[in-house]
């Protein structure tokens, strides 16, 4: 079939971790590009942390903890991003780093048995609007419970087979593709990183349309 532009087909991916500030405002983002583009993302939960283990990466507030000026001005650019998307519920976590490992099975979980986005949007929000310690298991039953799920039985299906090794799986493809942190954004087998790449995510993904 000639590559016309009817034909051509864009897939566009987002794969993120809940312990990222900038994967949180990258969610809130996206869908103002999925209505400009007509294109939706496909959300693909990765654990951070296993990226970080497979690549040698390190977050950047203990990557850059050493060098004057550079977080400074990584809260300069947070804070202007935040204003030029009108996105005011966003507070820092004062609990930073939070360990994700649960949220992410919890994202897979919903991901294979419905309402994944009534989670993602909950756990988003429990993270970087409200500020809570995600990894008490406490407050996390109770940010479960506030969201409608039953946290007894999520808690049981989190700690199933099949959801650590999609969870695994999902890291090592994203890995194996190139990322290295979250958010990262691929458009068909094209790779971007990071909040600031949407702009060209976007182009991209009209770009490819035609």
């Amino acid at each position: 079939m000639p590559d016309t532009p009817a034909a051509r087909q864009v897939t566009a991916q987002f794969c993120f971790d809940f312990g990222s500030p900038n994967a949180y405002l990258s969610h809130k983002v996206l869908p103002r590009i999925e209505a400009r583009t007509g294109v939706p993302f496909e959300y693909v939960p990765v654990l951070l942390g296993g990226l970080f283990r497979l690549t040698g990466n390190r977050s950047p507030a203990e990557a850059f903890a050493g060098i004057k000026n550079k977080q400074e001005y990584g809260r300069l650019e947070v804070r202007r991003f935040v204003t030029r998307h009108g996105l005011d519920a966003y507070r820092p976590n004062p609990h930073f780093p939070v360990n994700t490992l649960q949220l992410m099975r919890g994202a897979v979980a919903t991901r294979i048995d419905g309402n994944f986005e009534r989670y993602v949007d909950a756990i988003f929000k429990a993270m970087w609007e409200d500020g809570k310690k995600m990894d008490d298991p406490a407050i996390f039953a109770a940010t479960l419970a506030e969201a409608g799920f039953d946290p007894e039985a999520f808690m049981a299906r989190i700690g199933e087979s099949d959801v650590k090794q999609t969870l695994i799986d999902n890291t090592q493809a994203a890995f194996d593709r190139g990322a290295f942190g979250s958010p990262t954004f691929f458009v068909n087998d094209e790779i971007w990183f990071g909040k600031d790449a949407l702009p060209a995510v976007e182009e991209e993904i009209l770009r490819v349309k035609g």
